[in-house]
């Protein structure tokens, strides 16, 4: 994700694009959540096992349901494809299976999406997640970051928002998305609407009105679902660009075992209304214990928590010397990002961390 201060607005320059590439990582923060290598690297003499709060998954992944052998033997089949992407239309509330696509993850999406236009001019609402401006400049646009709507007038070929936002929490309404689609579609131009944390809240997803012009659509599988290693992006997009982008995707873009699991957990209605009730309380939970310690909640999803403190940087290593990852940002010193502690102990670990006297505050 985008590590720049909301009072900037940095235009993405190749030397930024380069720093990316080469990962530009601190000592002990990685430059994307969940690098437990890079964190055993940097606390050496933490306990095992590592307790990983720096991806907001859900760390109660969907039961994996009997697969059959052939799913692991033979090419996934077309019908398996098919079987999936109607099963995502349904669960997302998506008008036609034609307008989804499927990919190996949603971070394969973004990279190709940029390849499918002209160059042109992008901004990226932000601070969110950094793959979309260095996707998009990596493909020759124009990228801009900005901090908030520019007057319609001004708006560029290509308008990305990350909804509900990654670090923050910040939802832009459904009215609005929609107002600014038909913006960009008059002037042939794209809303991308990354609805990777929308889950949790369908009512304010715009999947339902998947297929009108200039709205595209990005879903992932992994991270309400918890099984982040399945590898599976949506995207929801009108019938033209969705046959497009299935086609500049190829065949066979997500493995056999991974089709069958995830129809069965797209449409596995009970488990996703109880996941739901069951990832709102541990968010609750999670407040009270950073609360609890001192911190302040400043947003974040029911997947994660943005914390924000002078002395975040302390409480990083902290935590990192207590087998604790949590996510840092290179240009917010101040904002760390908690994901939700699973099994009990995993609570417990937490809570004696950051009530260790508040050592790491002094």
């Amino acid at each position: 994700m985008a590590e720049d201060s909301p009072a900037t607005k940095p235009h993405v320059t190749q030397h930024m694009v380069d720093q990316c590439g080469q990962g530009s990582i601190v000592k002990g923060a990685p430059l994307h959540g969940g690098d437990l290598d890079g964190a055993r690297a940097a606390f050496a003499d933490a306990p095992e096992p590592w307790i990983d709060l720096s991806t907001g998954i859900n760390p109660w992944p969907y039961p994996l349901p009997p697969v059959q052998q052939e799913a692991w033997a033979r090419l996934p089949g077309r019908g398996a494809e098919v079987m999936l992407r109607a099963a995502a239309a349904e669960c997302y509330g998506v008008p036609s299976v034609e307008l989804v696509a499927a990919a190996s993850g949603s971070q394969a999406l973004i990279q190709l999406l940029p390849r499918m236009r002209r160059p042109g001019s992008v901004a990226v609402l932000g601070p969110t997640y950094a793959e979309h401006a260095r996707c998009w400049a990596l493909a020759g646009h124009d990228v801009r970051m900005v901090d908030e709507m520019a007057a319609t007038d001004s708006l560029p070929d290509v308008l990305v928002v990350v909804n509900p936002n990654n670090p923050d929490g910040r939802r832009l309404s459904v009215t609005r998305l929609l107002e600014l689609a038909a913006i960009q579609a008059a002037r042939g131009g794209w809303l991308v609407v990354d609805e990777a944390f929308a889950d949790m809240r369908p009512e304010g997803s715009v999947a339902a009105h998947a297929g009108r012009p200039g709205l595209v659509i990005l879903r992932s599988f992994g991270k309400f679902f918890g099984l982040a290693g399945l590898r599976l992006g949506i995207a929801l997009a009108p019938a033209d660009l969705a046959a497009a982008l299935r086609d500049a995707i190829g065949p066979w873009a997500v493995s056999g075992p991974g089709l069958s699991i995830a129809t069965t957990a797209l449409g596995d209605r009970d488990w996703i209304a109880a996941t739901r009730d069951r990832l709102a309380a541990a968010a609750v939970e999670l407040d009270r214990v950073l609360v609890g310690a001192g911190l302040r909640v400043t947003g974040g999803t029911e997947l994660f928590r943005l914390v924000e403190d002078v002395q975040a940087q302390a409480l990083y290593h902290v935590l990192g010397a207590a087998g604790i990852l949590v996510r840092r940002f290179e240009h917010r010193q101040d904002w760390l990002r908690f994901g939700l502690p699973g099994a009990g102990p995993e609570w417990l670990r937490l809570g004696d961390a950051l009530g260790r006297e508040r050592a790491w505050a002094a």
